[in-house]
């Protein structure tokens, strides 16, 4: 098996690959270009230490590991055998890598480590991605001007995403599978969540701002219940126009970007907003506070997107904490102790709803006046609008919507329950 590699000067270097070896590609020159096929087997690794030049007639099936220490540019093919799991392309610098080209390449999986500066990698192609991507170290700056993107397709995945490895700028995500954007800014990495969507063909985007959005997106055209919206950052989250599923979104809050006036007491008053752009305000998606992983999400899936941050919103109506009390542990086994989802003096606003939801956003669990007929959840999947109905649910964590009038006023109360299902 050869590859065809061209310096920009015309000579021409056979270079050989042969399984379970390491192969250093270089030559005389500051560029390497490749003009023909190259096939990279399993366990092969291709390393280059100039500038990397994929010609418009030039194909790479990368199948083993290829390594670049400088800049990358693709006008041809560069991808992976369909079904194959072992391609992984590293980009490891001492300085800046420009990755650029007029073709999108495709990687199964992705490496970028460079502490050479706080922004090493600057993005001008579109970079698809179906493993996984390693954040180890270096920011990768998406350039808006030429228009290029980073897509992780249906099954991709990420990690060791952190305040020195994301990407600045917007983030695609294809497919149904729930995702964290690993999104950020000015040394800050500030992601969003999507739970699981409906459909194959979804795709999602995403990119954090450390900007007040009041300059765009006025604070005072709010509804009445915000006290308060977040001036130093928020989020711009989308679905692509023919996408019609509902995701739950997830946001969190940080002591360095995120104003303390939010953080008074965000179990009770901390919600996710959005921008409505029809109505021309700031709009209330509720919020699920988790205190020790500092997140917030919605308390149901949302159909529509657009600009979110976080906001102090103003208190539920007092009343006697004694009206209703909920307890979120729920372990069906028949000793007599939290047999089911008990909602304490429910029964006292018979004009209520009680709904449950999974860590995925799929309703399991939806009724009217709970607790009236023996309509109570025993970690069964079960009401008017579940899946899988009369199924017995998995353990794990799952979430409430609580709704009853109380004196004129609607009352919604939100949060955590935690099933044992043996």
């Amino acid at each position: 098996m050869t590859r065809n590699i061209m310096n920009i000067l015309g000579l021409l270097i056979i270079v050989v690959l042969v399984p379970n070896k390491v192969i250093y590609a270089q030559s005389s020159e500051s560029i390497t270009v490749n003009i023909g096929q190259l096939s990279i087997m399993p366990n092969t690794v291709v390393s280059t230490y100039f500038d990397f030049k994929n010609g418009n007639l030039g194909s790479v099936f990368n199948n083993g590991e290829i390594q670049f220490y400088k800049s990358y540019h693709n006008d041809g093919l560069f991808t992976y055998t369909t079904g194959n799991t072992t391609g992984i392309a590293l980009f490891k610098g001492n300085q800046l890598q420009n990755l650029t080209g007029s073709k999108p390449s495709e990687y199964f999986d992705i490496v970028f480590d460079n502490s050479s500066s706080e922004y090493p990698f600057e993005l001008k192609n579109d970079f698809l991605i179906n493993g996984k991507a390693n954040f180890i170290q270096g920011i990768v700056k998406v350039n808006v001007d030429a228009e290029a993107s980073i897509l992780f397709k249906e099954n991709a995945t990420h990690t060791q995403v952190s305040n020195q490895s994301y990407v600045d700028g917007v983030v695609d995500k294809k497919g149904n599978k729930a995702f964290t954007f690993p999104i950020g800014k000015n040394g800050y990495y500030r992601y969003a969540s999507i739970s699981a969507s409906e459909s194959l063909i979804d795709l999602y985007s995403s990119e954090y701002f450390l900007n007040n959005s009041n300059l765009l997106y006025p604070h005072q055209k709010r509804v009445g219940n915000i006290e308060v919206i977040n001036t130093k950052e928020f989020w711009v989250i989308n679905q692509a126009k023919k996408g019609s599923g509902s995701v739950i979104i997830t946001l969190s809050w940080n002591n360095n970007t995120t104003p303390i006036e939010l953080l008074t007491n965000p179990e009770k008053e901390l919600h996710i907003v959005r921008w409505d752009v029809q109505e021309q305000l700031w709009v209330d998606e509720g919020g699920v506070v988790d205190i020790e992983r500092k997140e917030i999400a919605t308390p149901t899936s949302i159909t529509n997107y657009g600009i979110f941050t976080l906001a102090k919103v103003k208190p539920a109506p007092s009343y006697e904490e004694k009206d209703i009390v909920v307890y979120n542990l729920v372990t069906p086994n028949a000793d007599g102790k939290n047999d089911y989802f008990i909602i304490e003096n429910i029964n006292r606003f018979p004009n209520n709803t009680v709904e449950i939801y999974n860590r995925w956003g799929v309703k399991v669990f939806d009724t009217k006046s709970y607790d009236s007929a023996g309509n109570v959840f025993r970690g069964y999947s079960d009401g008017r609008i579940t899946i899988s109905k009369n199924e017995k649910l998995p353990s794990g964590t799952y979430f409430y919507v609580i709704e009853y009038d109380f004196k004129g006023t609607r009352i919604k109360k939100t949060g955590y329950l935690h099933l044992e299902n043996e």
